[in-house]
């Protein structure tokens, strides 16, 4: 028998959360998209939606940027309330967002794009040109190729950017949307590591839209979602073939 999602939440009830959402319901004109969703984040761990093309997961995450606007629900961040919170308030809170396609500037330089991120800062650095070191720690590729352009990256470069970018902004919360698609093998794995690492070492918070298993499998705890809906959920060391048949195979 497939988790419930009741079952996951009881799990996180005595932990505290950094991301908190309730019965929330998201239109396109007429169109009903997301259906009572209920999802967490605890504090310091990674969750990884799951589900195929079309259920609803970007839209969940660009809900939560404050890029859509739901017609009934609630989300809380850290606490707060911020369905009245604008998307750039949203991430001078702490809520970092590496969309789908990554969109990073093309005709900036490597350096550039990164200096970008202080942008989402509640407090900025006194000096705006310093790339913190534990950015090359997390993407060594991208000390090499600091004042190449953003759209002279292959795929996975371009990714790693993005994420560091994100991370440049001091995020308590990291929003990824399918990091791997369209990435080599190889590249994905680096993505993964530096994901685990930023968990393990920042206690940032991860919520993680994904379809590549070993991935997924990186996470804490996972949603599995179907028609708009929360259809499962748990740990993902319990993760079974039947929701991965179920939410994952093509």
């Amino acid at each position: 028998m497939v988790q419930t999602a009741v079952t996951s939440n009881a799990a996180t009830a005595e932990t505290p959360l950094m991301l908190k959402v309730s019965g929330l319901n998201v239109y396109y004109g007429e169109s009903h998209i997301l259906r009572d969703v209920d999802l967490s984040v605890p504090k310091g761990e990674m969750v990884c939606l799951i589900g195929r093309n079309g259920v609803g997961k970007t839209t969940m995450l660009k809900t939560l940027m404050g890029l859509l606007k739901p017609r009934k629900g609630s989300i809380l961040f850290d606490g707060e309330p911020i369905l009245s919170r604008t998307p750039d308030q949203r991430a001078r809170l702490g809520i970092g967002y590496v969309p789908q396609g990554r969109e990073v500037i093309p005709r900036l330089t490597v350096k550039e794009n990164l200096l970008l991120g202080y942008e989402a800062r509640a407090v900025r650095p006194r000096n705006m040109q310093d790339i913190p070191e534990e950015i090359f720690e997390l993407f060594p590729v991208l000390k090499d190729m600091l004042w190449r352009m953003g759209g002279d990256l292959s795929g996975g470069q371009q990714q790693q950017l993005a994420i560091a970018r994100a991370i440049m902004g001091q995020p308590k919360l990291l929003v990824l949307d399918e990091p791997t698609e369209g990435i080599q093998p190889s590249i994905i794995l680096d993505i993964e590591a530096a994901v685990k690492r930023i968990v393990a070492t920042s206690g940032i918070s991860v919520l993680l839209v994904e379809q590549h298993l070993h991935f997924v499998r990186q996470a804490d705890r996972y949603y599995a979602m179907q028609k708009g809906g929360i259809v499962a959920s748990g740990s993902t060391s319990e993760l079974s073939n039947e929701v991965i048949q179920r939410f994952l195979a093509v």
